[in-house]
């Protein structure tokens, strides 16, 4: 167990490492852009600076010549002076020497003048401009950084790298937390008790959300684990229910043949079809339909089939001429239980429509004049062995009728719903044709 976690870890922490790189990768992008976009701006701003200072100096310094000699000058104003003949003049750097010609351009904009500017060739990098003396040469330097280019401008950096790690932050969340939680919240939404074909989720995001997706798979085998065995439980049941019966009804008619009487023979036969009843029920609420394949039907020839085993009961058809791909055994079995509940709970007459929906849908209503089933109680209904009339529980009736009706129509790609109208209590099980056998 430790060695996957290990590996898991180590994996998610390589993960995290290449986001980091690639906020690293997008500040750089950020910096440049900064650099090409504001970088400019702000070395035109300290030029402006430098300019107005060095002028500042200059005629201020030229001012002060007239009364205090340039020593007392540098020591009173801090400047650095040099008195004498010019600076010599030598190979600077191209850089400096382009930066000296600016200067001597502002310079002469600004003061109406030109003054002679040359680079320093030795000491701090910088500038001598000549002044205005009326006794003696004297030059006053002037320091001149270096043009920003690396290290950048701390505020560019600082936003750049921001950026970068907001970019790098919700890249993060985005791929490992935001996608495999919306994968596994569809997942969740698509989860039941029915076989799933794929529901297991792949392990992907953080450590956190990849536990959470390891949890959810083991639930959901868990989930297919307990349906199937019920599945198999109920099928055991009604399948090691049908031969004792079959040894029943043979012994009955022995019975019969013996000397029993005429009523204790249809009241043991009644008994028997229950169990038979029931037991067809439970296989077919086990899932026994869906091995049956999909086949080309005329529903309403279906229909009408299903509604003549009903029995001499005032019964109408309004069946629309239709052909769908359906599991005819089921769908036969799902209709026959709803007229069965029809004549059980409901009143005569009932009508039976068939009408189609689009090029691939069908809607089954069957009409009674009963009271019907209220609307707070549909959905119990709909569960298994649930009976809303318990007396009915010794007819033969064991609360799957509508489940398994429910069930067919979901199989089918639609379901049950119940409603009023003009002809009294409907119960309409939807579908549409299927396109894969099962």
């Amino acid at each position: 167990m430790a060695g996957p976690m290990a590996a898991e870890q180590g994996l998610h922490w390589r993960r995290v490492l290449g986001y980091g790189l690639a906020g690293l990768g997008l500040a750089a992008l950020v910096l440049l852009v900064l650099q090409l976009l504001v970088g400019r701006r702000l070395v035109a701003q300290r030029q402006q600076q430098l300019v107005t200072e060095v002028a500042a100096n200059l005629v201020l310094g030229e001012v002060a010549l007239e009364r205090f000699t340039p020593a007392t000058l540098a020591e009173i104003g801090g400047l650095r002076l040099a008195v004498g003949p010019p600076p010599p003049v030598g190979s600077a750097e191209p850089l400096l020497k382009h930066q000296a010609l600016d200067l001597q351009r502002s310079l002469c904009r600004r003061l109406g003048r030109c003054p002679e500017v040359r680079p320093a060739l030795v000491g701090p990098r910088g500038v001598w401009v000549a002044m205005a003396s009326p006794l003696e040469a004297v030059w006053l330097f002037a320091p001149l950084p270096p043009l920003p280019g690396w290290p950048p401008d701390p505020l560019l950096l600082g936003v750049a790298l921001g950026v970068g790690g907001l970019g790098s932050g919700l890249l993060y969340l985005t791929h490992e937390v935001q996608r495999p939680l919306r994968r596994l919240e569809q997942a969740v939404a698509e989860v039941s008790l029915q076989p799933q074909a794929e529901v297991a989720l792949p392990l992907a995001g953080s450590i956190a959300v990849r536990r959470l997706t390891a949890r959810f798979n083991a639930m959901v085998e868990r989930l297919e684990r307990s349906g199937r065995e019920q599945a198999t439980m109920l099928a055991g049941i009604a399948h090691d229910l049908r031969a004792p019966l079959t040894r029943l009804r043979l012994r009955l008619d022995l019975a019969s043949a013996a000397g029993l009487t005429e009523a204790e023979c249809r009241r043991s036969m009644a008994d028997l079809a229950s169990l038979e009843r029931i037991t067809s029920q439970f296989l077919l609420f086990a899932g026994q339909h869906r091995a049956e394949a999909a086949l080309e039907v005329p529903l309403d020839a279906l229909v009408a089939e299903v509604a003549a085993v009903a029995g001499v009961v005032p019964l109408e058809l309004v069946l629309e001429p239709l052909v769908r791909r359906v599991r005819p055994t089921a769908l036969t079995r799902a209709l026959a239980n709803l007229i069965d509940n029809a004549l059980a709970y409901g009143a005569p007459p009932l009508r039976l429509e068939l009408r189609g929906e689009g090029e691939v849908g069908f809607a089954i209503t069957v009409w009674d004049h009963g009271a019907g089933i209220p609307a707070l109680a549909w959905s119990r209904a709909l569960e298994p062995f649930q009976r809303l009339d318990p007396s009915r529980g010794d007819q033969g009736h064991c609360g799957l009728g509508l489940a398994i009706a429910e069930r067919i129509g979901r199989d089918h790609g639609g379901g049950l719903e119940s409603h009023r109208g003009p002809h009294g209590f409907g119960v309409t099980l939807r579908g549409q044709s299927v396109l894969e056998d099962a």
